[in-house]
């Protein structure tokens, strides 16, 4: 808690937000009682957005936001488990992705440079944003 709160005095008045994040459900502890303890210590301590990478059922996730409210709570979603929606509707405030959208440009890599190696055929290409499409999406306004 002390880094917390010398991150928070360290931030004060800079408009930076502070997120605390307790690590458990991704380094093999996946305890929800001690996840909720140390987001709550967090809050306590000034962290302004509250964290725990790895939650994934509703349960888990409404456990946390409800422990930590008003604070807001951060979910990591990195495959189908849910919807911007249902997470809104628990009352998660952020969402991140994590590595998962450079992880599904791979999956679509993989898939069509296996096609192309095994078949021969180039089928996977179809899904390719064309180079009209980029261009308009890095173009400057």
């Amino acid at each position: 808690m002390e880094r917390v709160r010398a991150a928070r005095e360290a931030l004060e008045g800079t408009g930076v937000m502070l997120t605390a994040r307790s690590e458990g459900f991704i380094v093999g502890r996946p305890d929800l009682a001690e996840t909720v303890r140390r987001l709550v210590a967090f809050a306590a301590a000034g962290a302004d957005c509250l964290y725990a990478p790895g939650i994934r059922t509703r349960t888990e996730i409404e456990t946390v936001v409800h422990a930590v409210a008003p604070r807001p709570v951060n979910v990591l979603v990195g495959s189908d488990f849910t919807t911007v929606a249902e997470l809104a509707a628990i009352g998660v405030r952020r969402i991140s992705v994590g590595g998962a959208l450079a992880r599904a440009a791979w999956g679509g890599f993989m898939a069509a440079a296996t096609e192309i190696a095994r078949a021969g055929t180039f089928s996977h290409l179809a899904a390719a944003a064309s180079s009209a499409e980029l261009e308009r999406l890095f173009r400057p306004d």
